[in-house]
């Protein structure tokens, strides 16, 4: 009964599941899909066997993992709240669905774990926050929950009033992570540089950048002052950043992710 049951397998659910067939091996996992042809992608790619409804899925698993769009997950409680007891555990990924409004449409005893990861959890380098409902859960389950979310990267546990917040700071902003790559390495191929060449510079520099926050725990001003030599490029760089509104374009792009999240709970 220890097993994870995904009911969906898109973009972010495929990539968890990868991670938890790595972690907890190959009998641990199973999955459901509307499609056919994601169906059999996904058993070629994975060798995950397929449960053939969602009813299939909640009866034979106890972590049952929601990677279905917000707008399904009513549809998806009519066919499962039945077979839901105590002893499951929902892990639920969607923006704009708190909660209590999970426990309204299974039960008010039925114990969640709200998440929102990212999509390089595909290469094993996600970055969740979490939340759990206010119910007791053991410390075997505390124990395979955090394998979960490490199986694919790394989280971190927030209050769920946080969780918008989370949505933009991790959630969404791997997009605005790629507009930057793809944009600075077009700065670049205008230049001369080949662009397969502009992206491994750009992309390398990226992680490494980021690398650094994480290891040396310094604020990335001070990181950023010491590339900026009095006088250098770097610093005429970011002067032109400033100048065209980079820091503000960040932060209103924040505020759209922000206000979009709170609009989307019912």
């Amino acid at each position: 009964m220890d097993k994870f049951g995904f009911i969906g397998c898109g973009n972010m659910g495929y990539p968890m599941l990868c991670g938890v067939k790595n972690a907890f091996g190959l009998d641990s996992v199973t999955f459901t899909t509307g499609s056919d042809e994601r169906r059999k992608l996904v058993e070629k790619e994975t060798g995950v066997n397929y449960s053939p409804d969602n009813v299939s899925v909640v009866t034979s698993c106890k972590y049952i993992v929601l990677a279905i769009k917000p707008q399904k997950y009513e549809e998806v409680f009519k066919e499962i709240k039945s077979f839901i007891n105590q002893e499951h555990i929902i892990i639920s990924i969607a923006v704009g669905f708190p909660i209590e409004n999970i426990k309204q449409s299974l039960g008010s005893s039925v114990r969640v774990v709200r998440g929102m990861p990212n999509t390089p959890a595909l290469v094993g380098e996600g970055m969740s926050g979490i939340c759990f409902s206010d119910d007791t859960f053991t410390k075997e389950e505390n124990s395979i929950i955090d394998r979960f979310f490490n199986s694919f990267g790394k989280y971190e546990i927030f209050d769920e009033k946080l969780m918008d917040a989370v949505a933009c700071a991790s959630g969404s902003s791997p997009a605005y992570v790629y507009m930057f790559i793809e944009a600075l390495a077009d700065s670049v191929v205008k230049y001369g540089i080949p662009r397969n060449k502009a992206y491994d510079l750009v992309s390398q520099t990226v992680l490494g950048a980021a690398k650094m926050v994480l290891e040396t725990k310094e604020h990335p001003g001070k990181l950023k002052d010491q590339v900026c030599s009095p006088g250098g490029t770097t610093i005429a760089g970011v002067a032109a950043l400033e100048e065209n509104g980079f820091r503000n374009a960040v932060i209103k792009a924040t505020d759209a992710c922000y206000e979009k999240a709170v609009s989307m709970k019912k």
